[in-house]
């Protein structure tokens, strides 16, 4: 085996890691999938006999990657970003034997869309800094390099994400089948029309967030979203459950097409937040598979 076989080898055992961290950093999986490359193309130009830990600088050099993206994002749509964005999902079967190993490591952590949504409100240093230390506990010593700061400035914008994080972001009832046994509540009431039946499902407080790609929805409280259900049961016919990073959610289709993806956090037995993206272009470039239950 010569020396590039050699580096592309111990790359690809890296690779899940590394998509894991450029997920949680950019919230799409095609931009994911290029800052994976571009740690690539790096390193392929490097002189790895100076790298003492090669996991290490390819997480770093990922997050450099990640940082200058995120930047460049918010230049671009400094004020496209609205409340109504969601990111990309990660659909899988709810046969948890069936994901290949690069999603499994994607959803290392169940980093759900609910998360997703607030780290998308975070200014790039302060994403960077907590998800690289709190999800993947790389030490501040070696983020700081990366955002141009000390290591206890640094911990200050970790600091600073994660109060933003615990303040915003709902906890998912970690068990699957109660997950399931409440969405699927929700969709039966929505598929009957049941008004009465969606608010005994969904928390007072419910937070519904639509993104259709323009004009997209942002509805609060139980009567309000249970009305907007009521609008969108035409998918209830033809959903088909799935596992939405890591939760129990529905995809639905008009039997061509994927036209939505609907991402539940569920806690104390009721809906708290219901994430769904139908932006069409954006559909189009995931990786969808419509499953029977």
């Amino acid at each position: 085996m010569d020396d590039h076989d050699w580096l592309a080898d111990r790359f690809e055992a890296d690779r899940g890691q590394l998509r894991a961290v450029a997920y949680r950093m950019l919230g799409s999986v095609p931009e994911a999938e290029d800052a994976v490359q571009e740690a690539w193309l790096r390193l392929s130009r490097s002189d790895t006999g100076q790298i003492d830990n090669l996991s290490a600088w390819l997480t770093t050099v990922v997050g450099r990657v990640c940082l200058d993206m995120l930047r460049s994002r918010r230049t671009r749509r400094e004020d496209a970003l609205d409340d109504t964005f969601v990111p990309d999902p990660v659909v899988t079967s709810t046969a948890s034997d069936t994901a290949d190993p690069e999603q499994q490591a994607l959803m290392a952590d169940s980093v759900g869309l609910a998360l997703l949504v607030v780290l998308e409100h975070l200014a790039p240093a302060e994403r960077l800094a907590f998800v690289l230390h709190d999800m993947f506990a790389v030490p501040f010593e070696e983020i700081a390099p990366i955002v141009g700061k000390t290591p206890a400035a640094t911990r200050q914008l970790a600091s600073r994400a994660r109060r933003r994080v615990q303040g915003s972001a709902p906890a998912q009832e970690p068990d699957v089948g109660r997950q399931r046994a409440v969405v699927d509540a929700f969709m039966a009431a929505s598929q009957a029309g049941d008004f009465d039946a969606l608010l005994a499902v969904l928390d007072p407080d419910v937070l519904l967030r639509a993104d259709v790609g323009v004009g997209g929805r942002l509805v609060r409280g139980a009567a309000a979203v249970a009305s907007q259900a009521l609008f969108f049961r035409q998918f209830a016919y033809q959903s088909h459950p799935a596992l939405i990073n890591g939760a129990y959610g529905m995809v639905s289709s008009d039997g061509e097409q994927v036209v939505s993806v609907m991402s539940f956090t569920v806690a104390d037995d009721r809906v708290v937040e219901l994430n769904i993206l139908a932006d069409q272009d954006r559909l189009a470039q995931l990786d969808l598979t419509l499953l029977d239950d």
